[in-house]
């Protein structure tokens, strides 16, 4: 029969944990693709709140216009605009990928930065329309 305490003695190598690495911007930006599509789930319960009130007739899809019409929620709205087209840019870098293309170190810190500055762009963009 085996000695139980031989496999506690073997020295393996442990794996590193977060705080071992230096966070660059294409981690954050793949951190952020997984925490959006979280938002996204979350967030689209406002939007339900908001489609159903219409069936709930006049009064209390006023209501819920009122609600969304306060400065901290239009902020909320904004941002869960900006997790929208972050999600979708984040989701076409990772389709870009599926095709094998643009896995160089310059070509992934070109995208994650074109993600970000797209998402931001089109989320302005449709707030000023």
């Amino acid at each position: 029969m085996a000695d139980k305490n031989k496999i506690d003695t073997i020295e393996r190598p442990m794996s590193p944990h977060l705080q071992v690495y230096k966070i660059s911007f294409t981690m954050m930006m793949s951190m952020m693709h997984r925490v959006s599509g979280f938002v996204l789930y979350l967030g689209s319960f406002l939007f339900l709140a908001w489609y159903i009130s219409i069936f709930f007739g006049q009064e209390s899809y006023n209501f819920v216009n009122q609600l969304f019409s306060f400065s901290i929620i239009k902020f909320a709205l904004f941002l869960f605009t900006w997790v929208f087209f972050h999600h979708l840019f984040g989701g076409i870098r990772h389709f870009i990928w599926d095709f094998g293309l643009g896995f160089d170190l310059n070509s992934v810190e070109w995208l994650a930065r074109l993600t970000a500055l797209f998402s931001f762009l089109s989320a302005s963009l449709l707030w000023l329309l």
